[in-house]
């Protein structure tokens, strides 16, 4: 049973026909974000879908809140500067710790512990053609093919 959660997001494009889209203006694409919670080995925790002007510090307790109702022996979470302020009081409220990397600058780039587990997973998923961009018209179909796009990147490894 996991511990330990990362958690990130990924705003994506979608087709025309979707419901739920919205503009993200940090990464100006119009769509939704996916937002994942791995384990300290990349496996796929939890997963939401929403419309990406939602930010990450509203949306974010979304998928943690989802993660630690399955799998209750969370104790924590690792996220990103951008889950500043609501989500870290969210889930302090929950009685978990949240772990925030700080920002990098230029000169003192580093590779952030934990922190690209999450981006690996997020890459893994990068390779099934139909998480390119989000072509389903609704956010649960959205979420169940980011599910099927990573059990089909698993038994790749398997093989």
């Amino acid at each position: 049973m996991p511990t330990y959660a990362i958690i990130d997001s990924q705003s994506v494009k979608t087709a025309a026909v979707a419901q739920d889209k919205g503009f993200d203006g940090g990464k100006k694409i119009k769509g939704r974000k996916r937002h994942i919670a791995v384990d300290t080995m990349g496996n796929l925790l939890a997963v939401v879908v929403h419309a990406a002007n939602i930010h990450d510090t509203k949306a974010g307790i979304f998928v943690a809140q989802k993660a630690f109702e399955t799998y209750p022996s969370l104790k924590g979470f690792c996220t990103d500067a951008g889950y500043c302020g609501t989500f870290k009081q969210e889930v302090e409220n929950l009685g978990l710790s949240v772990d925030i990397s700080k920002k990098i600058k230029d000169s003192d780039w580093h590779i952030l512990p934990k922190r690209w587990i999450v981006e690996r997973t997020f890459a893994w998923l990068g390779w099934s053609r139909r998480l390119a961009k989000d072509f389903e018209q609704t956010i649960l179909s959205a979420e169940n093919f980011v599910k099927l796009g990573y059990i089909l990147q698993i038994l790749k490894f398997i093989k």
